[in-house]
């Protein structure tokens, strides 16, 4: 065991001052894991559903939570609880809080019981959605279940923190977000973890970019069930990484190697190595190696089933509070009947924290339970025939041992159902019954777009003015000019990607941006998409107002996992905790070959309810969804269409002010026949065959632009033009039960559209296959003039 000598982290504490501290964080490592093990009970008894635990970390996330400052940010993952406790970002009652699902958020704020337990987050927002000066106390960004997406949102946090170091225009005005760049973000992950992409990518990113960005790897030996030898080059990720080592002339990470069971390794490990994070913004591993799972994975499985008794031996020998208390023992820190003393009641202290989080959690159910029975009692008297089974009802529903909101539920609708009778007594219950209804739809289906003031919904719509004379310039002109306003008006708007500094992107939207608002602000980036989405996130949730940009929307393939998992999430899994208003601009539809032609519109808008989508057929109307945005709170998808940059557009004399209301189609062509409705590059294709086939012969279109697939059409404007045609087509550019089919189920069924057909309504996409390369490729591929105008002339025949 290590000796005292060799521990104290400060020399500026005596030994009573040591002693003190060393205590308190044994009293604490006792208390987390009494709860873990009170957890795993409740799951067994059936009063939660789930557990997974931080057990065995309980030391190395000690030591990691005496580096934190005020305004650290934790981006981490299932197991940290004990740094949750340590830093005060939670405490064990609101841990239980979690594990029992209570959805009230001030008991539980990290996810008011929308997570399942493990997944913390501190409340960035006001009860008006505005931001809160962040760097009074430690923060965590809110943890999501897919293991390692927590790196690349720690990328993006870390790197707002060098922006705010080093770019003028920041150094004014972000007083809520940073302390002049000072701020680590600490990042933990499981080892087994590492072997994902995500990890390897943000690591390589964060060398690259040098940002103080500090990453706790728990080494407990396993994935599941997997052992490490399996997972790991090297069966060690820091001899895998070794070659990224810090070097004074070639740059890199520092890579430290440090014990689980280490007290006092830990303490001097980990400060030094995060004060040289702080200082230097050089990112930095701690690989915690010989870490122990007391109770296995979680409470899905048991790990006796994969580890024989030689393994479980060990990890019981060398435990880390076992191992704190030799080492308090063997250094006189205590004695054993004082420890004895502290863990009595630190495990009291958890115990009693438990009972106050579950009797928090069922009294308002018990109060919902007190009122139904009351009500549903009434109608006994009314129930006629039914009477005894609406009594046997209540009678069920009283003897619950342990009920939950859906019993109620149940229960007040199965006695609404019986009584036929529309009494006084039926309707009042059925009032309760609607009333906890609404109460729950908050409950549990709120937030899943800002609520705030700042929502892109409640942007004012400003249009577009054509004075005199309008200019016209080329699509990327347009663009170029409406970023040069941006970047010169607004500090906070950041861009970055693949090609968008110095050539100032593949079709010219940046050219010359970066000279004139320097290479921090717009930036490129190596090639390696879900990193760039993590900038994004990360540095969105500190105040920025990133525009991440994807080169092709192929290729947001790659950061589909942390725009579905995380940003779209985001408002509604911290019922509106946190936020994070990232702009990501890419471009797609129509142009040449398998991988630079996509519009899988179909699959994203499926990935990233939470966020907007927004789909502009020319460049002007991306600025104006670009000006929008800027204005709001929210995340958002921009996809500008590939082929038109270099088509001639007429520029709004107020460019640089005016707004695309979101979910408000534009009827772009009147008419009195057939609406046609559709989107991005497909509209020219349609005017193509309206100008060749239709007008000739006579036929009337109207032609809707639907401008944004998230939101859809909110106002029932299609509709209103269904009215007057009576026929409607669908046409885009995704395959076949797409986007088309999307918009389909909201005219015809969300909208009662099918009232008002005279004629079958039809979609028309692309093919089933990716598009072939070259002209005969798109036109074979994709709907061309020809195959919509012979459609229209079928539904006009019909």
């Amino acid at each position: 065991m290590p000796k005292l000598a060799t521990v104290s982290k400060s020399e500026r504490l005596s030994f009573e001052e040591f002693k003190k501290e060393t205590l308190a964080d044994y009293r604490m490592a006792v208390a987390s894991r009494e709860a873990s093990l009170i957890g795993r009970r409740e799951v067994l008894t059936g009063k939660a559903k789930f557990g997974i635990f931080g057990d065995g970390k309980e030391l190395a996330q000690i030591a990691a939570a005496k580096c934190f400052l005020p305004g650290d940010i934790r981006s981490g993952y299932y197991r940290d609880q004990t740094l949750m406790f340590a830093t005060g970002m939670s405490d064990i009652q609101k841990f239980f809080a979690q594990l029992y699902a209570d959805p009230n958020v001030e008991n539980e704020p990290s996810t008011s019981g929308r997570m399942m337990n493990g997944h913390y987050g501190t409340r960035w927002l006001d009860e008006k959605g505005d931001w809160k000066d962040l760097t009074k106390e430690p923060q965590s960004s809110s943890d999501i279940s897919p293991t390692a997406g927590q790196m690349v949102r720690a990328l993006g946090l870390a790197q707002a923190s060098k922006m705010y170091r080093n770019v003028d225009e920041l150094q004014q005005g972000f007083e809520k977000f940073t302390n002049k760049g000072n701020e680590v973000i600490f990042c933990t992950i499981g080892d087994a973890s590492t072997s994902e992409g995500l990890f390897w990518e943000t690591i390589n990113a964060a060398g690259v970019l040098q940002v103080p960005l500090a990453v706790f790897v728990w080494d407990d030996g396993y994935g599941i069930s997997v052992p490490r030898h399996h997972q790991t080059t090297k069966n060690s990720i820091s001899e895998a990484l070794a070659g990224m080592q810090w070097d004074e002339n070639k740059g890199g990470i520092n890579i430290y190697t440090v014990k689980g069971w280490d007290y006092a390794g830990l303490m001097e490990t980990v400060q030094k190595g995060i004060d040289r994070v702080r200082e230097t913004h050089i990112p930095a591993i701690f690989h915690v190696q010989e870490v122990t799972q007391p109770q296995g994975h979680s409470t899905s499985g048991s790990h006796e089933r994969y580890k024989n008794k030689e393994r479980l031996d060990w990890e019981k020998e060398m435990d880390c509070i076992v191992k704190m208390k030799q080492f308090m023992l063997e250094n006189g820190i205590g004695n054993e009947e004082e420890l004895a003393a502290i863990e009595e009641d630190a495990k009291g202290e958890a115990r009693a924290a438990k009972q106050r989080a579950w009797d928090a959690f069922l009294a308002p159910i018990k109060e919902q339970i007190q009122t139904a029975t009351t009500l549903c009692n009434q109608v006994v008297y009314d129930g006629g025939d039914s009477a005894q089974a609406i009594a046997k009802a209540v009678q069920d529903l009283g003897a619950i041992k342990e009920p939950i909101r859906k019993d109620i539920m149940q229960t007040v609708g199965k006695v609404l159902a019986l009584c036929t009778q529309n009494t006084d007594a039926k309707r009042a219950l059925n009032n309760f019954y609607e009333q906890i209804k609404t109460d729950n739809k908050e409950k549990f289906s709120s937030h899943l777009y800002s609520q705030s003031d700042k929502s892109a919904m409640k942007v004012t719509e400003v249009p577009a003015q054509y004075e005199g004379e309008a200019v016209s310039l080329n699509g990327y002109e347009i663009l170029n000019k409406f970023f040069d306003h941006t970047f010169a008006t607004n500090p906070a708007v950041v861009a970055f990607g693949e090609d968008l500094g110095k050539i100032g992107d593949v079709n010219q939207g940046f050219a010359g941006l970066q000279d004139k608002y320097g290479a921090m602000r717009i930036s490129d980036t190596g090639i390696r998409e879900a990193t760039i989405i993590g900038q994004g996130l990360g540095m969105a949730m500190r105040g920025l107002r990133p525009i991440a940009e994807i080169q092709y929307l192929d290729y947001l393939l790659y950061g589909l996992q942390p725009l579905s998992d995380d940003v779209s999430t985001m408002q509604y899994r911290t019922r509106g905790g946190q936020k994070c208003p990232i702009i990501v601009r890419t471009r797609g539809h129509r142009l040449e070959g398998v991988w630079h032609s996509g519009s899988p519109m179909g699959m994203i808008i499926n990935s990233i309810r939470g966020m907007y989508l927004c789909v502009p057929r020319n460049m002007t109307q991306a600025a104006g969804m670009y000006n929008t945005l800027l204005r709001s709170d929210e995340p958002a998808i921009v996809v500008e269409c590939l082929n038109g940059y270099r088509l001639k557009e007429r520029v709004p004399s107020n460019l640089t002010e005016f707004s695309v209301p979101f979910g408000i189609p534009e009827v772009i062509r009147e008419g009195s026949d057939i609406t046609i409705v559709s989107y991005g590059s497909t509209l020219r294709v349609i005017e193509e065959a309206i100008v060749n086939y239709m007008e000739p012969k006579g036929i009337s279109c109207e032609v809707i632009d639907v401008r944004t697939l998230l939101p859809f059409d909110i106002n029932h404007m299609i509709v209103e033009s269904l009215k007057k045609t009576n026929r409607i087509v669908f046409i885009d550019e995704d395959v076949p039960g797409g986007a088309s089919a999307y918009m389909f189920q909201h005219v015809m069924e969300k909208q009662g559209g099918f009232r008002h057909l005279d004629v079958s309504p039809r979609t028309i996409t692309a093919q089933a296959h990716r598009p072939a390369y070259a002209t005969d490729g798109d036109y074979f591929s994709k709907p061309n003039a020809e195959d919509i105008a012979a459609v229209l002339e079928d539904m006009m025949r019909e």
